[in-house]
């Protein structure tokens, strides 16, 4: 369906951006350009389906009109990062599809250069979520085995032209690949980990900024005490900071020597989804501005809490100025830890 090759190209802010859909030899331009950010990892086309609550089993539940939008971990990611004036590069696999041509008008569209490598004769990665009027979504999801990302599908000038490179490891081989030349350029890698892939330990070791979900540290470790597992994380695989993202209770944080707590921001929540991929864009956003670390998790935590005013998981990425604002004079939760 797509042919060899699919290109598009825009020039914004003096920055080329193209997204190239390549099933053959790597037809890309020889020469990569540095980058702020580069993201490897997960796409999705999300279908948005707004409930009044989640349905209870063997029960029909009304739905509202859909909505059909991209998002995925990383690739999310890249783009809040892009709109916020970074340059971004992405590199993921996509099915033979609709949707693929959907990602790659969107990410040229936004400016960000994308490196799409497809799967013959099967679909793009699909999620369907259920929006509550809380705004809590539950995802349902779906991925084709051969979208899995290969170590050698990546290209080595794509991770080492940047500043910083962002991985999700649900391609674990692929994120430990592109992580170990991030180490060996002095790329700091930031990872974003909701599930325990297989072999994510070869991952973990050339991670510098370890943000999990909640449960995760304790997966690692065997203990479900945060203050426990953070260091224990930290201390096994040699990060720089380890943090698990906490909702409405805000994120924790080890850095080596003492723990970092951020309040989470209270806003009119619409849809969570992707906030946790606005977290993580933010606190990238932050770190290669060089802030200090408590104002980078602030920011962080203002991103996502935004994000999830509007639909999708790319529906509330909001100006500059605005997760400025809110950092400044906007309400949060109550703090779940005092230090």
């Amino acid at each position: 369906m797509l042919g060899n090759l699919l290109l598009l190209n825009y020039k914004l802010r003096n920055f080329s951006a193209a997204c190239y859909i390549d099933s053959g030899k790597m037809t890309a331009p020889s020469k990569v350009e540095k980058v702020d950010l580069v993201g490897v990892g997960l796409n999705a086309t999300d279908t948005l389906i707004p409930v009044a609550h989640y349905p209870a089993r063997g029960t029909k539940v009304e739905i509202r009109p859909t909505t059909i939008l991209p998002g995925g971990q990383t690739a999310t990611a890249v783009v809040a990062c892009r709109q916020w004036g970074l340059r971004t590069r992405y590199v993921g696999k996509v099915g033979d599809d609709h949707a693929a041509t959907l990602h790659c008008t969107e990410f040229a569209r936004l400016g960000v250069e994308a490196h799409l490598l497809p799967a013959s004769g099967c679909p793009s990665q699909q999620a369907f979520i259920l929006v509550d009027d809380s705004g809590e979504r539950t995802v349902l999801w779906r991925r084709d085995y051969r979208l899995s990302l290969r170590p050698e599908e990546l290209q080595r000038d794509w991770i080492v032209n940047s500043r910083a490179l962002h991985v999700d490891g649900h391609d674990t081989a692929a994120a430990a690949q592109a992580a170990a030349w991030a180490r060996s350029a002095n790329v700091p890698v930031i990872a974003d980990l909701d599930e325990l892939y297989p072999g994510v330990e070869a991952l973990l070791k050339n991670v510098d900024y370890l943000i999990t979900s909640r449960d995760i540290p304790g997966k690692l470790t065997s203990s479900d005490d945060l203050q426990k597992s953070l260091p224990a994380v930290h201390a096994r695989f040699g990060c720089r900071l380890t943090a698990a993202t906490l909702g409405t209770d805000g994120v924790l944080v080890w850095d080596g020597e003492q723990f970092h707590y951020a309040r989470a921001f209270c806003v009119e929540t619409v849809d969570t989804t992707g906030a946790g991929d606005l977290f993580h864009a933010g606190f990238i956003y932050a770190l290669l501005q060089g802030w200090p670390l408590q104002k980078q998790l602030d920011f962080a935590c203002a991103a996502a809490a935004l994000n999830c005013t509007g639909v999708g998981a790319r529906g509330g990425i909001q100006p500059l100025q605005k997760i400025e604002s809110l950092m400044n004079t906007g309400p949060r939760y109550p703090a779940v830890f005092q230090f």
